[in-house]
């Protein structure tokens, strides 16, 4: 169940791209945290892609816009969902989402920051409640997890 922010800066791709970036980041999601199948917990995966303005946009104080498309991907989800492989392969296939939603006439490259932020137990809400590892292992269908038990 990630929350999952992107942010580009603006005109690096277009809607059509960035609707396909949006799909391909879902389905790698979806994947490495092994969700179950229904779309009801397919529909628990957000994915926010954010453009920020090309010019305000510098990596070591410079604009690279030319030469680059910078990337970055921020993935909230609850702590204890991914083991360190599962970590490393997010990582990876985001990524290569990321390179695949580019044009392929663009000859910039990619350059990713992700960012893998684990909630910890009792700090997530969603609807109006404080969600455990339990519950988005019950909501989410993560394969993984079914045998967590709640409290």
């Amino acid at each position: 169940m990630p929350n999952i922010l992107i942010k580009v800066p603006q005109g690096s791709f277009t809607y059509e791209q960035q609707a396909l970036l949006s799909e391909a980041i879902t389905k790698e999601a979806v994947e490495v945290e092994q969700m179950g199948s229904d779309p009801r917990q397919r529909s628990l995966c957000w994915t926010l892609i954010e453009e920020v303005p090309s010019g305000s946009w510098k990596c070591g104080g410079v604009d690279v816009s030319a030469q680059a498309i910078p990337c970055i991907i921020q993935v909230k989800i609850p702590s204890g969902v991914l083991s360190k492989a599962m970590r490393d392969d997010y990582v990876q296939r985001l990524h290569q989402a990321v390179s695949r939603s580019k044009e392929t006439n663009d000859h910039r490259v990619i350059m990713t920051s992700i960012i893998l932020e684990e909630i910890n137990d009792g700090f997530w809400g969603a609807n109006g409640a404080i969600w455990s590892l339990t519950d988005f292992a019950q909501a989410a269908g993560y394969r993984h997890l079914q045998g967590l038990r709640g409290e």
